[in-house]
Formats: structure tokens, sequence, C-alpha cells
């Protein structure tokens, strides 16, 4: 089977925070005396792409954008004028799609009344809300600048700006949270509109605060307890689970992300973003990702040393790869795209497929490469069946 160029998005790391919060492990740093050089940072997001495209030549080059994604950190700590700068850059030196979408993640606690308008000008046409919950005592627990009131403000800010795609990023099995809770957190979502939900498991994660020092959190039967009421309650309100941890209304599915699942290219932008290229030509898929602290990224500006790591996915790992993302997709995938994003036969994967199949874990189709309810409840087994 030969390798085939799948769709390519646009990563984009803003890696400050007003306040790194106590369960997080992603590549954030929270404010400290002087503002961050917010302005000279985009300037080096811009030639970090440069470098890319001239790197990575035709396996890069001419590809359209399918959707852009700016993460962190806390994105909306820059001002929509720097968004801008960047998107324009960016559709400069690569062409967009005519629907990217464009997704710009935000905290309530970080957004003036007013900036919205901007975002939305900017060419933004997707907000991402990380709330967590809607339970003042829960969000001082976790950490979080904002109140409950705020959320929701926010959001019908953002809606009354003309926002039509909106996220709300939501956790359960919170410190001491009950079932009822976990529930109360999901209606109060819903009461907003939002045409998208993600709705997490709280985890402790290395070299994390909460790690350090774990609250006491729901058990496991608990925890499975919240998401399978909170999974039936959004799916009552017309939220489709597409994903192990994401719901949409009908056509509202996150494309970036879903581009991820398929295993499709994206470009990693940004102090400590990751990037995967696949390169028909050669055959290869590759993954490179930047170094992770701000100021040594913007000290490189756009040169060798922006470069964390870099290297061709070897045979052996795609498989695992793969599935550690396709399988993650409620409806799974077609079988034959194994082979076209990987380049690999079918025979790569003919023994642990049959042996999730038999173990009941994958739904026994010759045409697709899909999870039973077993399977999702156990996923990280099922991924690990295709561990070399």
């Amino acid at each position: 089977m030969s390798l085939c160029a799948p769709p390519l998005a646009l990563y984009v790391h803003m890696p400050w925070c007003v306040k790194k919060c106590p369960y997080c492990d992603f590549n954030s740093h929270g404010l400290r005396g002087q503002p961050p050089p917010y302005a000279e940072y985009v300037g080096c997001l811009l030639a970090d792409l440069d470098a890319d495209l001239a790197d990575f030549g035709a396996a890069a080059r001419g590809r359209e954008i399918a959707s852009v994604f700016f993460g962190g950190g806390t994105p909306s700590l820059f001002a929509p004028e720097l968004v801008a700068r960047f998107l324009d850059g960016a559709r400069a030196r690569l062409p967009f799609a005519e629907a990217c979408e464009v997704t710009l993640e935000t905290n309530p606690g970080t957004v003036e009344h007013g900036r919205f308008d901007g975002y939305l000008a900017a060419g933004v046409n997707r907000l991402s809300f990380g709330i967590q919950s809607f339970d003042d005592d829960k969000l001082r627990r976790l950490g979080r600048i904002h109140s409950a009131a705020e959320a929701e403000a926010a959001v019908k800010s953002a809606q009354d700006a003309g926002y039509a795609n909106l996220n709300l990023d939501l956790m359960y099995a919170l410190p001491q949270q009950s079932l009822d809770g976990a529930l109360a957190d999901v209606e109060r979502a819903l009461a907003l509109a939002p045409t998208h939900v993600s709705h997490y498991q709280l985890t402790l994660e290395p070299n994390t605060a909460f790690a350090a020092n774990p609250p006491p959190l729901p058990d496991d039967d608990h925890a499975w307890a919240m998401q399978e009421a909170c999974q039936a309650r959004l799916a009552d309100a017309g939220y489709g689970q597409y994903e192990i941890s994401a719901y949409a209304r009908p056509g509202r599915q996150c494309a970036h992300n879903l581009n991820y699942w398929q295993f499709g290219d994206y470009l990693g932008i940004g102090a400590g973003a990751h990037g995967k290229l696949s390169d028909a030509a050669a055959g290869t898929v590759r993954r490179r990702w930047k170094t992770r602290h701000p100021r040594a990224y913007m000290e490189a500006a756009g040169g060798p040393a922006r470069i964390g790591g870099d290297s061709v996915v070897g045979a052996e790992e795609l498989p695992f790869e793969y599935m550690l993302n396709a399988l993650r997709l409620i409806d799974g995938v077609p079988a034959d795209a194994f082979g076209r994003r990987t380049g690999l036969p079918a025979d790569a994967i003919r023994r642990p497929l049959d042996d999730a199949i038999r173990r009941g874990w994958l739904v026994d189709d010759p045409r697709w490469l899909r999870t039973t309810a077993l399977g999702q409840r156990f996923l990280n087994d099922v991924i690990a069946a295709f561990l070399d």
C-alpha cells in the first residue's frame, strides 16, 4: 500500500497562562512580573513556519490548510490584532481551505468583554472555553481563576459577538465530586447551548502539583458511573459522542481534532509544539517537536535550535501510533485507511487485530476498524495490543 498525503492542519502553541493549574501537564508558563513579549513571539511563530516550510520542502509547501488551532497556555492572552497578524501571515504562506476551521482556546477569566468581536474579525470562527466546572468550590480546588458566573457571562458575550460555534471543556471525577455534581455541571453547560462539549476525566499526570499532593478523587467505579450518566444526558440533549471525550451537535465535530484522530498531518508551530508530516514521495511519516521553553524558542527565532527533536516514525511504531488515534473515534475508521495513512500492508496488524476481535474489543468487520462498547471501556488495553 502506498502512503498518501492526508489533510494538513496547523497547530499554534501560545505558552503563557495567568496561573499554572495544579492538574496541568501542558507546556504552559504562568505570568510572572513583566508581561510576556506577545508581539515578539508572533514574529517568532512566523519565522518558525517559514523555517518548517523550507525544511519540509514539497511535503508541506502548497498544501491546503484544513484547520488551525491556537492552543496553550491561554491563547486569549494574545490581543486580537496579534492573532490576526499571525493568520494573515500564515495565509500569505499557505492556502487555506474555503471552510477552514480556526479555533482559539480561551479561559473565562482572561478575556476582556468586547474582545470576541476582534477575534471574529481576525478570522477565528470557533472558540473553545476551558470552563472545567460550574461549581465554584470545585473551580477553587482545580486552581482556576474564574467563577461559574464569569464562565457563563463569557460564553454569552461570545455568542452576542456573533459566535455560533463554541466548545465547552468540562471535567468530571473532580476532588470529592458526587454523581449529582457531575450531572449538574453538564446541565449548566447545556443551558448555554454550545455546539460542542469536551468531557474529560480528571487524571493525575506526572510532574504536576496534583501528582505530588493528590487530592481526594472518586474511585474508578464512581468515575465510570459519572461518565455513563453524563454521556446519557448529553445524548438525550442531542450531542452525539464521536470520540471518547467529545460530543457534538450534528455537523459540529471539531475538524482539527478529527484530523488528529484520523492520523492526518499537522504543522506544529510554537514553543513545545508537536507536528506530524507524511512525505508521500519518500514513503515516510515524520514527527518534529519544538524546544519547550518560550525564551529558548524565541532566541532561536526560526533557526535550527528551535527544534527539540525530529525523527521518522519507524515501521514497527506506526501501527501503535495509528491505533492510538483512530480507535478513539466511536465510529472508527475504514479498514483500508490504515494502509493509506501509514504505507504499511494490512498484514502488519493482522495478528493483534484478530486477537482484539477474539477478545470482543473490536467489531468483526473486514471493512471497518471500530471498538465495541467493551473495547471503549478498556481502550488502553486495546491500543497496547498494537505495540511492537
